[in-house]
C-alpha cells in the first residue's frame, strides 16, 4: 500500500503576485469551488502588511464570506494563513476557519532581510513563539524553509545547513515542514539528493516540498521527490504565480495537473476525479485570463 498523498493548493502563492486586484466575492467563489472539487488543504490566506501585498488586504475577510457561504454540513478543509510577524499570527488565530499557521524561514540571511527584515536570531525566535501560540490555540503550524535548494545570492549553502534547520524544527517540536526551492533553480538530481539526505534527520515531522518551475521540467521534480520518500506537494493550479525573486518569467508554481500527472504515472493513488480537475483548471485559467493581464 502506498502511502497517502498530500497536495496544498496554493491559490495565495498564485495570486499574491497579480498586478490586478482579484475581488473578494471572487476570491470567496474560487475557494468554495475548490472545497466542493474535493481540495482538502488549500494555503488560502496570509496576515502580511496590505502595503507590501496588497492582493492580501482582505483575508479576514474573505474567510468570513467563505465560511457564510458554505452549505449547511459542508467540511472546511485544512486552511492554511501564512504570517510574517508576531502581528501576523495575532491577526490569523482571530480568524475563524484559518486552521493551519504558515511561516516562511529562510536561511538565507540575505533573504530573510530583504523579505522580513529579521537576524536569525529573530527569525528562530519568532518560530518558536509560532509554536507555542499555535499549540495554545490548537492550531496546527507549518515552517517553510526557504532556499532550502540553493542560494543564488553567493551565501553559503548546503545540505548540511538544510539538516541543522531540521535538526532545530525536531526539537522545537514542529511537526510539519516543507522544503521550498524559492526562485526554482533545483534540478530533479538535486531534489531527489536533498530530500534523501534530509529526510533520516527528521523522524517524526511530515517533510514536504513547495517547488517551483519552468513548465516543461515540472512533473520531472515531482517524480524526483516522490522517489526520494516524499508524500506532500504544495503546488497551484495552471502553475500560476511564483517568485517575484525568480528573475525569470517563466518560473512558477509547479502546476497542480502536473503533479497529478507525474503521480498517476508512477502509480500513486489520489483522490481527484478527471471532471473535478478540469472544472478547477478551467476556473484558474480564467482568473488567470481576468486579473493577470500583464504576467505570462
Amino acid at each position: 500500500m502506498t502511502s497517502p498523498i498530500k497536495l496544498i493548493e496554493c491559490p495565495r502563492d498564485a495570486w499574491q503576485g497579480l498586478p490586478e486586484f482579484i475581488p473578494t466575492e471572487v476570491k470567496v467563489n474560487y475557494l468554495r469551488e475548490l472545497i466542493t472539487d474535493g481540495f482538502e488543504h488549500i494555503d488560502a490566506v496570509s496576515f502580511v502588511s496590505p502595503k507590501h501585498v496588497k492582493q492580501m488586504a482582505d483575508s479576514e475577510e474573505v474567510m468570513s464570506k467563505l465560511l457564510a457561504s458554505l452549505p449547511d454540513g459542508a467540511v472546511l478543509p485544512e486552511i492554511i494563513g501564512i504570517v510574517v510577524n508576531e502581528k501576523g499570527l495575532q491577526r490569523a488565530l482571530a480568524t475563524p476557519g484559518v486552521s493551519s499557521i504558515g511561516y516562511p524561514y529562510s536561511i538565507s540571511a540575505y533573504f530573510r532581510r530583504a523579505n522580513a527584515n529579521m537576524t536569525r536570531a529573530e527569525s528562530r525566535a519568532l518560530v518558536e513563539t509560532l509554536k507555542a501560540e499555535t499549540k495554545k490555540a490548537n492550531k496546527d503550524l507549518v515552517i517553510y524553509i526557504s532556499m532550502a535548494f540553493g542560494n543564488p545570492y553567493d551565501e553559503p549553502w548546503g545540505p548540511e545547513i538544510v539538516q541543522d534547520t531540521l535538526e532545530w524544527l525536531k526539537d522545537i517540536r514542529v511537526s510539519t515542514v516543507s522544503l521550498a526551492d524559492t526562485v526554482g533553480t533545483a534540478t530533479p538530481d538535486l531534489v531527489h539528493s536533498l530530500y534523501s539526505q534530509v529526510k533520516d534527520h527528521v523522524a517524526g515531522i511530515e517533510l514536504g516540498v513547495h517547488l517551483h518551475s519552468r513548465p516543461d521540467n515540472a512533473e520531472e521534480k515531482v517524480a524526483a521527490a516522490y522517489s526520494a520518500g516524499c508524500r506532500r506537494f504544495d503546488s497551484a493550479l495552471t502553475g500560476l504565480g511564483g517568485c517575484p525573486f525568480a528573475g525569470d518569467d517563466l518560473v512558477g508554481n509547479i502546476p497542480t495537473e502536473s503533479v497529478l500527472a507525474a503521480l498517476t504515472k508512477l502509480g500513486a493513488a489520489h483522490s481527484f476525479t478527471s471532471a473535478a480537475l478540469a472544472n478547477a483548471v478551467a476556473l484558474t485559467n480564467e482568473i488567470r485570463t481576468r486579473y493577470a493581464a500583464h504576467s505570462h
